[in-house]
């Protein structure tokens, strides 16, 4: 997948500058898709000149003007022909923790441990963000309510992906510590 793609769905949301679509990537496309601002102003200019999306300068008072972006016809075609598209292969896990998880029997597994902890804090705090988005999304109804009312449904189901994925590393990471601990008793390892 592209990041132009997942600019163009960021930007079905409405209009946006480029800060603020790197700031709000985080509220809406961050659970699954990360990147710089560099990357996304790149993007951006590169989007404009193809004519998927149209800037418009807001001049501002005491700060620099801003541009926002929106989708033109052509970017609403593409989302529209990308969405037809059959999806790539599954993502692949490349995780530098899960290569330590791996050597932990001949490393230091108390550190393995730390660095399985402090995975799990980040993803409780994801998870805490994410609940803060669903509740914002929900607004006090239910989710029978909110998909028979909303306009666009992909944001919510996109954002139970999220959160299932980082509960699943909290029970993942849960299994992990204990696993660890256990195995730096027998073996007489020093544990945190």
């Amino acid at each position: 997948m592209a990041l132009r793609n997942a600019v163009m769905a960021a930007l079905l949301e409405g209009e946006a500058s480029g800060y603020d679509l790197a700031k709000g990537f985080d509220a809406t496309v961050a659970n699954f898709w990360t990147a710089t601002p560099q990357q996304l102003y790149r993007e951006l200019d590169r989007m404009e000149a193809e004519g998927l999306v149209a800037a418009r300068v807001v001049e501002q008072e005491r700060r620099p003007n801003k541009r926002l972006f929106s989708l033109t016809d052509a970017g609403r075609a593409a989302v529209r022909a990308y969405t037809a598209e059959p999806p790539g292969r599954p993502a692949v896990v490349r995780d530098e923790l899960l290569v330590k998880v791996q050597c932990a029997d001949a490393g230091d597994i108390g550190a393995v441990r730390a660095a399985v902890a402090e995975r799990m804090e980040w993803a409780t705090a994801k998870l805490a963000r994410y609940e803060r988005i669903r509740q914002r999304l929900l607004a006090g109804r239910s989710e029978e309510a909110y998909f028979a009312e909303t306009d666009r449904i992909g944001p919510y189901l996109t954002l139970l992906r999220g959160m299932s994925f980082e509960r699943e590393n909290l029970q993942w990471g849960d299994l992990a510590l204990r696993r660890l601990e256990q195995r730096a008793a027998v073996h007489g390892q020093q544990s945190e």
